[in-house]
C-alpha cells in the first residue's frame, strides 16, 4: 500500500524516504542503510559538511517513523523555504553547484566515502550558497573502485554546461526533457567542434559519450568502462572535472531583458516612489516569503529580501537572472533566489506518475506575489485574457502586488506597434473587473510620475 506522507518525489532509494507529518518535512532512514548511516555518523563526515555549509542539518528525533517495518532512524532536515530545480538555474547558479557537489566527493572520499549518485536534483540554494539535501547519498568506498557516480555528474552537470557556455544558455531547458541528465552522446552532437580541443570534455564528454556507446551492449564491460582506479587517479579525476568546469564560462549576449532598468521610461524619482510603494505595501501584509514574477534583476525583490522576508525573484531572461545572481553572492544576501522562469510556459510536473518533481504552482503558494510592470506582457504580448491572469495570480500567492500598465504607457504602445489591437477590455475598469472575481482590492496607489497604477490585494 502507498503511503500518503511518503513524497512522490522519494522512491528510488532503498536506503529511505522523504515524508511529512503534521506539516513537517521527515527523512527516514531503513534498515537496509543502518550500517552505512552509522559509519557516516561515527566518521564526523556529515558534521564537517553541515559545518561547511555544504549539507543541509538533519539531526535524528524521536518520531514514529512513516513505515515502521523498514525503519531505522528518523532525521528532520532543515527545510527549504523553495526548492528549485536545475532547469530553473541561471548558468553560475549551475557552476556552483557543480563546484559544491565535487567539493563534498572530495570530502567524502577523504574520510573512505563516495557519493552513489551526482544528481543536480540533490543540489539546493539555500541563503548564499549551493547545499546538499540527500543525506543517504554516500556509501563506504572501496579502494580502487572508480566513481560510480561519474557518467551520472557528467550528464546532470558537465554536459548542461557546457552546451550553456559554448552553444546556448538556453540549453539548460534540456533538463526539463531529460530527467537523469542530458545524454553524452547528444551533447557530444550538439557542442562544436573546437570544444574536442578542451582536454576536459574531450575526455568527460566525448570520449566518454564513445565508450558509452561502444559498451552499450556488453553490460559487464559498461559498468565499469574507466577501471580500476587507485587514490592518484580517483582524485586526478576529480581534480579534472573540477578544473574542466571552472573552465567553462558565458558568452555575452545581449537579451531583450538583461539592461531592463537601463532602458525602461520610469525617471529615478518615479522608481523610488514605485519601490516606496512596494515597500509599504509588503510592510501591511507582512509575508514570511514573496515570489516576484518577472523580477528582471531583482531591483524590487531585494526590497523584500532586505526586510528579512524569503523572496524568489523569477524572469525569463536567464541573463537577467544572471546578473540577479552575481549580485547576491557578492553582496552575501542571504534572503533572495533568482531562478529563470517563463510564465507563459512556467515547470510542470515531470518524471514518474508525473509526481517526482513539482510543478512551479505545486510549490506554492508563497504568502505574497510581485507582479510588477509584468501583465502587459502577458495579456498582450501572450494573449493572455485578463481573467484568466487573475486566475493564475490566486492560485501562486495568498495576496498580491501587481502594477497596472495602461495603453498610452510607452511599454504598451511598443507591444501594441507591431499588431493589431484586438484588447478592448485592456483597460484600467476590465482589469479591476476581471481581478475582483478573485481578489478583494486593499489599495491602488498611482505611481508618481507615470500613468501607471500599484494594486495590493488579497485572495478571496
Amino acid at each position: 500500500m502507498t503511503n500518503p506522507n511518503k513524497l512522490s518525489s522519494s522512491f528510488r532509494d532503498p536506503s529511505g524516504f522523504m515524508f511529512r507529518r503534521d506539516g513537517r518535512l521527515y527523512r527516514q532512514v531503513n534498515v537496509h542503510y543502518q550500517a552505512e548511516y552509522d559509519r557516516l555518523v561515527q566518521s564526523g563526515l556529515l558534521e564537517k559538511l553541515v559545518q561547511a555549509g555544504l549539507l543541509v542539518f538533519a539531526p535524528v528525533v524521536e518520531v514514529k517513523p512513516a513505515d515502521a517495518s523498514t525503519a531505522y532512524k528518523v532525521l528532520q532536515p532543515e527545510e527549504l523555504p523553495l526548492i528549485s530545480y536545475p532547469y530553473e538555474w541561471s548558468f553560475t547558479q549551475y557552476k556552483d553547484a557543480a563546484l559544491a557537489t565535487l567539493q563534498i566527493q572530495k570530502r567524502a572520499y577523504e574520510a573512505g566515502f563516495a557519493l552513489k549518485d551526482a544528481s543536480t536534483y540533490n543540489m539546493q540554494f539555500h541563503h548564499d550558497r549551493p547545499v546538499f539535501i540527500d543525506t543517504l547519498s554516500f556509501e563506504t568506498y572501496r579502494e580502487g573502485e572508480p566513481w560510480v557516480a561519474y557518467r551520472q555528474f557528467c550528464q546532470h552537470f558537465l554536459a548542461p554546461l557546457a552546451l550553456m557556455s559554448l552553444v546556448d544558455i538556453r540549453l539548460s531547458q534540456l533538463m526539463r526533457v531529460y530527467i537523469d541528465g542530458i545524454p553524452l552522446d547528444l551533447a557530444a552532437k550538439l557542442l562544436p567542434g573546437s570544444s574536442k580541443m578542451n582536454l576536459g570534455l574531450a575526455a568527460h564528454i566525448h570520449a566518454h559519450a564513445a565508450a558509452q556507446v561502444r559498451y552499450a551492449d556488453d553490460p559487464v564491460a559498461k559498468k565499469d568502462i574507466r577501471g580500476k582506479m587507485g587514490r592518484n587517479a580517483f582524485l586526478g579525476l576529480l581534480d579534472s572535472l573540477e578544473s574542466t568546469v571552472r573552465g567553462l564560462t558565458l558568452k555575452t549576449v545581449k537579451t531583450e531583458w538583461a539592461e531592463y532598468y537601463n532602458a525602461t521610461n520610469y525617471t529615478d524619482t518615479s522608481l523610488a516612489e514605485k519601490g516606496k510603494l512596494v515597500e509599504s505595501m509588503l510592510v501591511r501584509v507582512k509575508p514570511a516569503s514573496v515570489w516576484d514574477l518577472g523580477a528582471n534583476n531583482a531591483y524590487f525583490s531585494r526590497i523584500a529580501a532586505s526586510r528579512g522576508i524569503f523572496t524568489a525573484a523569477f524572469d525569463i531572461d536567464p541573463l537577467a537572472v544572471e546578473a540577479a545572481y552575481l549580485q547576491m553572492k557578492e553582496k552575501k544576501e542571504q534572503n533572495l533566489l533568482p531562478l529563470v522562469l517563463d510564465l507563459a510556459n512556467p515547470s510542470p510536473a515531470i518524471g514518474w506518475h508525473h509526481a517526482e518533481r513539482d510543478s512551479f504552482l505545486q510549490r506554492g503558494p508563497a504568502d505574497c506575489v510581485m507582479a510588477l510592470a509584468l501583465i502587459h506582457h502577458l495579456a498582450i504580448s501572450n494573449n493572455v485574457p485578463l481573467g484568466a491572469l487573475a486566475s493564475f495570480f490566486a492560485d501562486a500567492g495568498k495576496t498580491l502586488i501587481i502594477e497596472f500598465v495602461p495603453k498610452g504607457d510607452s511599454q504598451v504602445d511598443r507591444l501594441l506597434s507591431t499588431r493589431e489591437d484586438i484588447f478592448p477590455d485592456y483597460n484600467i475598469q476590465g482589469f479591476e473587473q476581471a481581478f475582483k472575481e478573485q481578489f478583494k482590492i486593499l489599495e491602488a496607489q498611482p505611481i508618481a510620475g507615470t500613468k501607471r497604477t500599484l494594486y495590493l490585494m488579497e485572495r478571496k
